[in-house]
């Protein structure tokens, strides 16, 4: 995220490389048309004997220019079609555009034609930002424990000049930007740590540090204090591991000083933060077990989201909560058919460790409702493999008892394009979970519908009435790299943006 964007209305610009947008019909804009005309017409020829470039959304041409001309070189980017191009598009040309740029070398830049592609779906200042957005997440590096980084032969993109007449609308809008993708790269950055870096104690003063100076009051419970009040569940997990769990209430006051720290009918964000998860005495294989320091994404995407709903100075009152734990092994360990009483009161038969995430969850979910008395909660968590069998890796699975706030959630997926689809919340899978010893087990009879009964396993602990959604990304919260805006694998930074557009467009 090194590169300056400058936002101007003069050519003048110092630049080495030409942006030009060109749509799928390949007619240069006006601003395409006048820098041609300079050229002696090089731009309309290369793009009458170059057929294979089709100008679809982030296709890009590279034209070298002679030694008298004012720029290096001119990047012809491909918009697609301006009919139906999405800010996800526009997103990943933005990423392949920062590709192309440095593939070069090119160090300024200058985007001549902001305000001239018309785009039926995205406005110039919102066009400008996904593109931005794009290349911001495409810089993205996590080199945090390299010790020797190899020398970059090649220069990296310093400024990027864009011509654009409203500027104040753009700046506000990049603003916006600026503060998603930061939010979203901190994210990352919590997922990619090493489980011995990032374990529940560094999780929660991390946390603190990061956020307190946003203005979020952040509390963070002591494994003194989660024994005495009955978080036993939370502790079965982590009781085993030298790293104890922490749990880590955030409130974000809606940009007001609060004379105390009692909310009125907050919305809820539960993350479900286990730092590495060995399965327990269930203990997972080898290959199960080789992408576990994820299993705390949920968390981090609350983090990330309470980072952005508080840099923009939000005027929702958000409440969030994370369960940090390390499910490891020791004689400490918590047994298969030991039964705890969960902090509800509630008595839970844990017949398999390794479905331990739905453990913490319900106790913290439970404690936010009596607690905070939210509007609505919104949970998430990688919790079962089962939803990547249903829904692959763009889809994360939402469990609902309120058709209000899954429409809520739609909606804001459409505008943040991070993917869910709805799936069953039916009193057959909370059948299954019954248990002969215990008000309820932590598996079902099965491996059929496992997405399902972890769900029917918390909702157990949601209140009558209260809107609760379970948003599942055990397959969105990875990435295994490639792509213009995951460049790194592992990390993908999933939930910011849906959780951000939710406060954002329905309770502010």
């Amino acid at each position: 995220m090194s590169f300056t964007v400058d936002l101007t209305t003069s050519t003048k610009a110092k630049a080495d490389t030409a942006i030009l947008y060109v749509a799928d019909d390949k007619k240069l804009t006006q601003a395409g048309a006048l820098l041609d005309q300079l050229l002696g017409g090089i731009l309309k020829h290369q793009l009458s004997t170059h057929p294979n470039f089709k100008a679809a959304s982030g296709h890009a041409m590279t034209i070298a220019l002679s030694a008298k001309a004012p720029y290096l070189r001119v990047i012809l980017m491909g918009v697609g079609d301006v009919k139906t191009v999405t800010a996800h598009d526009t997103e990943e040309m933005g990423g392949k555009l920062l590709q192309a740029l440095n593939a070069h070398g090119a160090q300024r830049a200058i985007l001549l034609n902001s305000d001239e592609v018309k785009c039926e779906n995205l406005s110039a200042s919102e066009f400008l930002g996904s593109v931005v957005s794009g290349m911001r997440l495409g810089s993205y590096q996590f080199n945090h424990y390299k010790t020797t980084l190899k020398k970059e032969k090649t220069a990296k993109l310093q400024t990027l000049a864009v011509i654009i007449k409203d500027q104040k609308r753009a700046a506000n809008h990049l603003k916006n930007i600026e503060q998603e993708v930061k939010a979203i790269c901190l994210t990352r950055d919590l997922v990619n740590e090493p489980p011995n870096k990032l374990y529940p104690e560094t999780f929660a003063k991390k946390i603190k540090t990061t956020l307190t100076p946003l203005g979020v009051d952040v509390e963070i419970l002591s494994p003194d204090q989660l024994v005495k009040q009955g978080f036993n569940l939370v502790m079965a997990v982590g009781h085993a591991s030298e790293h104890l769990p922490r749990v880590v209430v955030m409130r974000w006051y809606g940009g007001k000083k609060p004379k105390s720290k009692k909310m009125t009918k907050p919305v809820a964000l539960v993350g479900k933060g286990i730092t590495f998860d060995s399965g327990g005495l269930n203990v997972k294989p080898y290959e199960g077990m080789m992408d576990m320091k994820m299993d705390m994404a949920g968390a981090a995407a609350v983090v990330g989201a309470m980072h952005v709903i508080a840099a923009r100075k939000s005027k929702a009152q958000v409440v969030a909560i994370v369960a940090l734990a390390e499910n490891a092994i020791s004689d400490e360990a918590t047994r298969p058919q030991d039964i705890i009483t969960s902090y509800s009161g509630k008595t839970v038969e844990i017949l398999n460790t390794d479905a331990e995430g739905r453990l913490v969850l319900a106790d913290v979910l439970s404690y936010i409702q009596k607690k905070h008395d939210p509007k609505a909660i919104v949970d998430l968590a990688t919790l079962t493999g089962a939803i990547m069998i249903a829904l692959g890796a763009d889809y994360a699975g939402v469990f609902s008892n309120s058709d209000e706030l899954w429409q809520k959630l739609s909606a804001a997926s459409a505008v943040s394009g991070e993917k869910i689809w709805r799936m069953p919340v039916d009193s057959n899978f909370r059948k299954e979970m019954d248990s002969v010893f215990a008000d309820i087990k932590n598996v079902g009879n099965g491996r059929l519908g496992g997405s399902c009964t972890a769900a029917a396993f918390l909702e157990e602990f949601i209140d009558a009435k209260r809107p609760w959604a379970h948003i599942d990304i055990a397959g969105t919260a990875m990435t295994r790299g490639g792509k213009a805006v995951h460049p790194v694998p592992f990390a993908r930074g999933y939930g910011v943006r849906l959780l951000n557009s939710l406060i954002r467009d329905h309770y502010e």
